[in-house]
């Protein structure tokens, strides 16, 4: 086996999360992007009270008890967007839009901010400056041409406010359609799909103060450390006071290995570090229901051996179905147990041991959970075992799914969904006076396959990249050039707005760090973290440039040109956005003295009813779920895929191609795997190898000459990077509950490079 330096661009990195590397490459971004009395004014009120939600994570905010509150890649989340770089009109007559199709995404965005309206200009293929009204009234015109409303799709990405999000839905359905794609159906949509069918609620159950009751965490599928780094501050004082974390993850990431507080002056002083995981379960890459099967299954055991492990009171008095997974459990083998898992027996009965001795439990779970086939199923499995001894209702227990951007929940909250219920449209008809449309529209895959297929014809995107963020970049790339109408709300350059149709333009909005100022004055605007808790957000920034609107204003702007004859003022919200969260209350009463409860500092929490024993299911309460895993097993030289984001990436967006808590630096061509994975075909660390996808008869994928680097990933599971891998996930791959795309569960072949 080659060495480590053998190989360009990888070599061990043995330092802690965290600490002094954290520092570094916070100082690196602020150095690239901004000017460094600006950057530590800004990056001081990130996450304060009066400053600004941090665009980044969903994590949500401490009580204030530091000087910052801020994490590495939220700093860089933060510098990327009040970058001093920008992208003026002259920028877009230097480079045409083929040109700019041959630069990486991360040049792309790495060219600053927009900061004029742009519209396509198919003769000279060049992106020209327009004026605002003068788009709108083409925009509207496009859009009331349309055979039908059904035919336009409107996306949300996590970036979008409450405010913004609430507007763009009453926008559609006041058009006609329900339409929208976002970009939780390509996360976290399992979780809402699952927890709602199990609990009647389809958020997390655990506020942030219930880390500090809890006497075990159970975290599974998910990478903290990069994806939800303020996180790893409450796992750091959750193991510092002797509570055990059991991780259940197919890689070893450094951040849950071992953190290091930068605000802890020890700790920086002595370049020491704190363990973060109690005990380090590698499972296999999609083994995560039959892992949890297993522990519920020991867990039952243990019951039956000596009593009083389950909570027989709770299932009785708050579930139903419990008889039903309790068969299905005994009459599971071990065997299959092991073989889907790769955990053993007895790993996981220690698993079931250390669950039934606590009082309180969370379990944590990421996208390493939800983006599967069967990630519904994986999130009920969750649901089920903390279900078994009573974990809700009471201070330290629950469930925390971890939610990547920062407001994708509330997207959905303030009615985000295709699936609209009979109290949304209710409330929007009583609030507005119009009859909104109560049929299902499309989710982000149904709307890529409709525009594929010529059925939808129009795109209005808040934010996102959609094309590059789905899977089946090549299909969406066809659909998009497809569109009739394509319109981009951003502030940033990215793929998706150089996939041009017949008529594109590109409209530069306010960012999170920028004063947003309108006729009554400067606004807030809202948004809601991982643990429903809503607060306002405040930019201080001047905006990029003068030219730029913010998001409710560009939403307005379109809606009031499109619907001459609409049933709002929709000048009169954008005027004041306490009007805006005033028509939210009245269609959402959890909204209740909304403009009240966001002016006091942190916000206030939304209602997780489960903690109250209201089960809003069908039953009336809690309902354990069976899971059914596929009858038929890979072959035996089939290896599964999961996709990973670099430490340096949020999403699509790639600040540089450096992932060092992996070891691999200014590269993102490689594929992770097992030593013994290699050796088996012939292959060694640095082998230039091509992968190709095994869907049975379907044609294959491939993705050709990729470096395989030897790395502690469990035999018969590989890792490659999103979104370069997404070209090995067909577009209709997905979790059929959820409509998730399965990008961490891919059937591969590797061989040597042709």
């Amino acid at each position: 086996m080659q060495k480590d330096k053998d190989v360009a661009g990888v070599r061990p990195y043995d330092k802690p999360a965290g600490g002094w590397g954290a520092l570094r490459a916070t100082a690196k971004a602020i150095a690239e992007q901004m000017h460094t009395v600006d950057a530590s004014r800004i990056l001081l009120r990130t996450n304060q009270p009066d400053g600004f939600d941090c665009p980044g994570c969903a994590w949500p905010d401490k009580k204030h008890s530091s000087t910052f509150q801020f994490c590495e890649n939220g700093a860089k989340a933060v510098t990327w967007e009040a970058t001093k770089k920008r992208v003026p009109p002259e920028f877009f007559a230097k480079h045409s839009v083929s040109e700019l199709l041959s630069w990486t995404d991360h040049a792309l965005e790495d060219a600053g901010r927009v900061t004029h309206p742009m519209r396509y200009n198919p003769a000279t293929d060049h992106y020209e400056p327009v004026e605002w009204e003068t788009a709108f009234a083409e925009i509207g015109a496009q859009l009331r041409a349309l055979p039908d409303p059904d035919m336009a799709e409107f996306y949300t990405s996590g970036r979008a406010s409450n405010e913004a999000a609430f507007l763009l839905q009453i926008f559609a359905r006041e058009y006609g359609t329900n339409n929208f794609p976002d970009c939780s159906n390509m996360c976290h949509e399992a979780t809402s799909v699952g927890l709602a069918e199990s609990l009647g609620f389809g958020k997390g159950t655990v506020p942030l103060e219930g880390f500090e009751h809890c006497d075990l965490i159970i975290s599974i599928g998910h990478n903290p450390g990069t994806n939800h780094p303020r996180m790893m501050g409450t796992l750091h004082e959750v193991s510092r006071r002797g509570v055990p974390i059991i991780v259940l993850n197919p890689l070893r990431e450094r951040a849950l290995e071992r953190f290091a507080d930068p605000q802890n002056p020890v700790e920086m002083a002595t370049l020491g570090a704190t363990p973060i995981a109690s005990s380090y379960l590698q499972l296999k890459v999609g083994g995560d229901a039959m892992a949890l099967k297993g522990i519920m299954k020991a867990l039952l055991a243990l019951e039956d051996k000596r009593g009083g492990v389950l909570d027989h009171a709770f299932i009785a008095a708050q579930t139903i179905g419990f008889e039903a997974l309790a068969a299905d459990l005994r009459a599971t083998s071990w065997e299959a147990i092991e073989a889907a898992s790769g955990l053993s027996r007895a790993t996981l009965a220690g698993v079931a041991e250390a669950y039934a001795r606590a009082n309180a439990t969370i379990v944590t779970y990421g996208m390493g959970v939800t983006q599967h086939r069967h990630g519904t199923g994986n999130v009920q499995q969750i649901t089920n075992l903390l279900l078994m001894r009573g974990n809700f209702g009471k201070p330290g227990a629950g469930i925390c799914p971890l939610r990547g951007h920062s407001n994708v929940q509330g997207n959905r909250t303030v009615g985000i969904t295709e699936k609209p219920s009979a109290e949304l449209l209710r409330g929007i008809e009583q609030t507005f006076g119009f009859t909104p449309p109560a049929g299902h529209g499309h989710d982000a895959v149904a709307a890529m396959q409709a525009i594929l297929d010529g059925r939808s014809r129009a795109l209005i995107c808040t934010g996102g990249n959609l094309a590059v963020a789905l899977s089946d970049p090549e299909a969406c790339a066809a659909a998009m050039r497809k569109l009739e109408l394509g319109v981009h709300l951003t502030t940033k350059l990215n793929r998706s707005h150089l996939l041009v149709g017949r008529h594109s333009y590109i409209f530069p909005v306010l960012g999170r760090t920028e004063s947003d100022v309108q006729a009554s004055g400067e606004q807030a605007v809202t948004v809601e973290d991982s643990m429903s808790m809503v607060h306002a957000s405040r930019g201080k920034l001047p905006p990029a440039s003068p030219h730029l609107r913010s998001e409710p204003a560009v939403i307005a702007g379109i809606a009031k040109a499109t619907l001459p004859a609409s049933r709002l003022d929709w000048d009169w919200y954008v005027a004041d956005y306490d009007r805006i969260r005033d028509a939210i209350e009245k269609v959402f009463p959890a909204f209740a003295s909304y403009n009240e409860r966001i002016r006091k500092p942190g916000g206030f929490q939304l209602p997780m009813p489960p903690n109250e024993f209201v089960w809003n299911t069908p039953a009336g309460k809690a309902m354990f779920r069976v899971y059914q895993p596929e009858a038929t097993a890979p072959a035996p030289d089939v290896l599964t895929l999961t996709t990973l984001r670099s430490h340096n990436q949020y999403n699509t967006t790639i600040y540089d191609y450096d992932d060092r808590y992996r070891g691999v630096f200014g590269r993102r061509d490689v594929v992770f795997m097992n030593a013994e994975d290699l050796a088996a075909r012939g292959l060694k660390h640095g082998s230039l190898v091509d992968v190709e996808t095994a869907f049975g008869s379907l044609e294959p994928r491939r993705l050709k000459g990729f470096t395989a680097i030897a790395y502690n990933i469990p035999r018969g599971s590989i890792g490659a990077y999103y979104p370069e891998a997404n070209c090995l996930v067909p577009l209709d791959y997905i979790d059929h509950q959820s409509g998730t795309p399965g990008y961490k569960s891919v059937p591969v072949r590797i061989s040597k490079a042709a």
